[in-house]
């Protein structure tokens, strides 16, 4: 480090502003602490090098995935740092391999690394002019389809979805909190109270019913119909189960599989690839009524309880249509709180309930709602809360059904 040691510093400083940018609480503080770390362990092994700057830089489990993969573009990748990293890296990495697939938050990494081109002061007047004559691309990336949406626009969809307002939908439970303006007195309390204090006196201490949001259910078509939805939707889900407890996810095609422990980790790159990995049937055919048959038979009584609401996301366009079908969503809807099926299909304004699955389904839902953009996932929201508009009656579609 003493021929390149400034270099170096300036290098490690790059690599921490990448992984800031990429998610990771770096501050300045940890990497003085990364440089003095190296100094002090020394560079005899690559493999010595990635450990000294984890133990330093990665705090949580679900960071090692994001550490990883910004420790391999930018230390490893021969072609990637001499087109980006020119003039701060002097480390010749190895020869590339053959191209892999992206592994758990190696798009964001890729994406902090890559340098912000400098704009010119006539560039920055063209595009303040150009704003003020277009409407927002919030605005227009709000209103357009997720299939619609280029790769660029799906990232960006992505990052909003995170963002989104959760529902405030806590509803008052049998279970009883201490509140000191309560009117149910707590004699257990109030007598420990007394004999703290010697039998001195006797402060009474209340308890009120105890307010909190119901269960949150979501059962996820991934076949091959759905694919360009049932991503996002399951970005929306990760971002509801990461702020609010007991939000069960499944996904089904030809089978039904649970995902919750999957997207229950804190990385969205990393929940959704462990989520991809277990799943055998993303992408294939649908079989609606055999995957409501078995959560109503292995899941239903585990966690349909404190009046869950239920989230079906399908097109309903079933392969084979029978009684069951009918049997088992209103056998579903008997079960749980509320049951709100959300269809892309809705999109369309011609849109009338022609095919065999949605007439056997649409009779046994409460809520009938689009599901195709971001404005339609925040009006889900809304109306989860109950402040949205009773726009998804499904009344209004059972004469065409």
């Amino acid at each position: 480090m003493s021929d390149g040691g400034g270099r170096f510093a300036e290098n490690l400083a790059y690599f921490a502003r990448a992984l800031r940018a990429a998610g990771l609480p770096v501050g300045p503080g940890a990497v003085l602490d990364a440089v003095g770390a190296v100094a002090a362990a020394g560079l005899a092994s690559r493999e010595d090098l990635y450990w000294t700057l984890h133990a330093v830089f990665v705090t949580r489990h679900e960071q090692s995935a994001v550490f990883d993969a910004a420790f391999r573009i930018f230390f490893r990748r021969r072609g990637y740092v001499e087109k980006l990293l020119a003039e701060m890296s002097p480390i010749a990495p190895p020869a590339e391999r053959g191209r892999e697939k992206p592994k758990p938050g190696e798009t964001r990494v890729t994406e902090a690394l890559r340098p912000q081109r400098r704009e010119t002061p006539r560039e920055a007047v063209e595009q303040e002019v150009t704003a003020r004559l277009t409407a927002s691309d919030r605005d227009v990336l709000r209103a357009k389809d997720f299939a619609q949406m280029s790769a660029a626009e799906i990232a960006r969809a992505t990052r909003l979805v995170e963002t989104l307002a959760l529902p405030d939908d806590r509803r008052r439970t049998r279970r009883l909190r201490p509140d000191p303006r309560g009117r149910r007195v707590d004699l257990r309390t109030t007598l420990r109270r007394s004999i703290r204090a010697g039998g001195a006196g006797i402060h009474l201490a209340f308890r009120s019913p105890d307010e909190k949001p119901p269960p949150l259910v979501a059962l996820v078509d991934i076949s091959g119909s759905m694919s360009e939805y049932s991503r996002l939707f399951l970005h929306f889900l990760h971002a509801l189960t990461a702020r609010r407890r007991r939000v069960h996810s499944f996904v089904f095609a030809t089978r039904l599989t649970n995902i919750s422990r999957e997207l229950a980790h804190r990385d969205p790159d990393d929940a959704l690839a462990r989520a991809g990995a277990r799943v055998n049937d993303w992408e294939g055919g649908t079989r609606i009524a055999s995957a409501l048959r078995d959560f109503n038979r292995l899941w239903s009584r585990r966690v349909l309880g404190g009046g869950a609401q239920v989230l079906l996301f399908t097109d309903g366009l079933e392969r084979e249509v029978g009684d069951d079908l009918s049997f088992e969503t209103d056998r579903l809807r008997r079960s749980c709180g509320r049951l709100v099926w959300l269809n892309p299909l809705l999109r369309f304004d011609a849109f009338q309930a022609r095919a065999g699955g949605i007439r056997a389904m649409l009779p046994h839902v409460d809520e009938f709602r689009p599901i195709h953009s971001l404005a339609s996932m925040e009006a889900l929201v809304r109306a989860l809360a109950g402040s949205g508009e009773r726009s998804g009656d499904p009344a209004r579609w059972m004469p065409a059904a």
